[in-house]
């Protein structure tokens, strides 16, 4: 039952997309370059990269406008295994280490309003999830209006400060200084490739819409249309607040802030700037996880429905055409990771796996317009091949130098994906035995 508009889309992916990265990243990305047009830079490269991502990803997803996103596009392309291994890691813990991790963001700055202990946040993190995924029970168009306001609503903070940083927030020339980096440029490419690592964690989310293109009106116009313009969206957003930070605190005090909207709304609006850059995380963080817990599940109903998952995660209910079981199957792995705390290792552990995937999607378009060079394509990628080759060949060094940098993580991480070879290879059998 197709009841998703483009406005829904939209809204889903940009939602997804703005979560609690762009208010921890800034930072970061300052201490790393030390350059305002170096930080400028990064967050453009990143835009750019995760705009080339979507792109690829935008023809697949209308080609193939199915419930199950990159499971789908993986399967087809490369075999049930590879598509399978995806959504076991998404399962176990990509998607719900994720929702876990944002959630406990979302309680903690709610503690600004309602002073939370640690046991507290955990309580109201668990509650959000709780409430989230029942809401997203109840029919996929209730679970799109409450995305598109929270959605609206983050917007409009974010785009509030910006408007007030022009008018308020200073901008001397000063406040760029260094505008170019002092170190000499042949050190710089490990803290650059660091810095780009963090934007694109707060960039990721570009794909969410492609689990429920089955519930989207017109598809292949929809679905790449909606992908490509929440990029844009959000690219010209971070932009606009990053060189509003930079106006506001100066570089060097973007470096130096813990929590640097928040630095930036309390210099532009006194002490109320604090309660509204909390409110702003609250929102912002709440919508990010609807967008999650919206999407994800008809990935785990994609498996299941082939036979690679289990059964009764097949089901969706008869009245409100929605994965029920499978959101309650999600939420109950994410309650379990915020109650042992466990979500933040998992995250280190296989976030890189997701890029190896993301380059796989990219492939998948190369491969498939050479083996299927007459199918039904409603939208064609831009710059096709340069741009997948391109985002490939970008994927494939982050996952190498995550293996570099971090071995023991990218070791563990591997070992996660790994261990649901066996539980394929049993479902599997499973579906031989059931069509024999």
């Amino acid at each position: 039952m197709r009841e998703l508009t483009l406005l829904d889309a939209t809204m889903i992916n940009i939602g997804s997309m703005i979560g609690s990265g762009i208010f921890l990243v800034p930072m970061t990305i300052a201490v790393l370059v030390d350059s305002s047009l170096l930080v400028l830079a990064v967050w453009i490269v990143a835009g750019i990269v995760s705009l080339f991502g979507a792109i690829s990803i935008a023809e697949l997803g209308a080609m193939m406008p199915e419930a199950g996103g990159q499971y789908v596009f993986l399967s087809r392309t490369f075999g049930r295994v590879w598509g399978y291994l995806y959504g076991w890691a998404c399962f176990t813990v990509i998607n719900t280490a994720s929702i876990a991790a944002v959630a406990i963001v979302f309680a903690t700055y709610l503690g600004y309003f309602f002073p939370l202990n640690a046991t507290g946040i955990k309580i109201v993190a668990v509650a959000s999830v709780v409430v989230l995924t029942v809401i997203n029970c109840f029919g996929v168009k209730i679970g799109a209006i409450v995305q598109n306001g929270l959605t609206f609503i983050k917007i409009g903070a974010l785009l509030a400060l910006v408007a007030l940083g022009f008018f308020l927030g200073g901008g001397a020339t000063e406040a760029f200084s260094p505008f170019l980096p002092q170190a000499p440029w042949g050190t710089l490419w490990g803290p650059l490739a660091l810095a780009l690592v963090a934007a694109l964690f707060a960039f990721d989310g570009w794909i969410e819409i492609t689990f429920v293109s089955g519930e989207v009106r017109n598809p292949g116009r929809n679905v790449p249309r909606s992908i490509v313009l929440s990029t844009l969206i959000v690219i010209a957003i971070y932009l606009l607040l990053n060189y509003t930070l930079i106006s506001v605190l100066s570089l060097a005090g973007v470096a130096a802030s813990g929590m640097v909207v928040s630095d930036a709304a309390v210099r532009l609006m006194g002490s109320f700037g604090a309660m509204f850059v909390a409110g702003a995380v609250v929102v912002s963080t709440f919508g990010a996880n609807n967008g999650f817990i919206f999407t994800c599940p008809r990935l785990y109903y994609a498996m299941a429905a082939d036979g690679l998952f289990f059964r009764w995660m097949a089901q969706v209910s008869p009245r409100f055409h929605t994965p029920v079981r499978a959101l309650v199957a999600q939420a109950v792995i994410v309650i379990l990771l915020i109650i042992t705390g466990t979500f933040d290792r998992l995250v280190t552990y296989v976030v890189f796996g997701s890029w190896g995937f993301y380059a796989l999607s990219a492939l998948a378009v190369l491969v498939l317009r050479r083996r299927w060079p007459d199918a039904p394509r409603p939208y064609r990628a831009w710059g096709y091949p340069l741009v997948q080759i391109l985002f490939v060949l970008f994927a494939t060094f982050l996952v190498v130098a995550t293996i570099v940098e971090a071995p023991a993580d990218a070791l563990v991480g591997l070992g996660i994906i790994a261990l649901g070879l066996p539980f394929y290879a049993f479902w599997q059998r499973r579906v031989r035995v059931d069509t024999a």
